[in-house]
């Protein structure tokens, strides 16, 4: 059996993690974040792809060009509010994709609080730290593996 291929997506500013805005984002790293996930997809014999982008079309050709993976988990910045060519791209997987946010979108401003991911999303993490992105993986994996 071919292990499950995870597709992890971190869009705009994510690279900046550690540095941007710690009182809300946290003093995590974005390389500490993934390695963290890989940790966690290891643990259940999967196998973890990740990708950051600041560029809109790029993290569409990455999520075009990994087709076959298993599951995705995203965070798309600022794009999750801006974004319908990355929500369209989102509904197009043919596989569950899971949208994390670190701060709590819903409680900060109002033009952060529509997501367009979250209608074509199977899940949301939202406001759980970068502890989120492991609930994130875990309930995914999850899903998965219950078919």
């Amino acid at each position: 059996m071919t292990a499950l291929a995870i597709l992890l997506v971190n869009g705009p500013n994510l690279n900046t993690l550690g540095r941007r805005q710690p009182e809300i984002y946290g003093t995590t790293t974005l390389a500490e974040l993934v390695a963290h996930c890989r940790r966690v997809v290891d643990e259940a014999g999967a196998t973890l792809i990740d990708f950051q982008s600041n560029h809109e079309g790029a993290l569409i050709d990455f999520l075009q060009e990994h087709a076959h993976a298993d599951g995705a988990i995203i965070n798309a910045g600022g794009l999750t509010h801006t974004s319908v060519v990355l929500r369209d791209a989102v509904a197009a997987c043919g596989f569950p994709v899971v949208e994390v946010h670190i701060s709590d979108i819903t409680k900060r401003e109002p033009f952060r609080r529509h997501s367009y991911l979250r209608d074509v999303t199977a899940h949301q993490v939202i406001g759980h730290g970068v502890a989120g992105y492991e609930e994130a993986m875990r309930w995914l994996l999850d899903r998965i593996q219950k078919g």
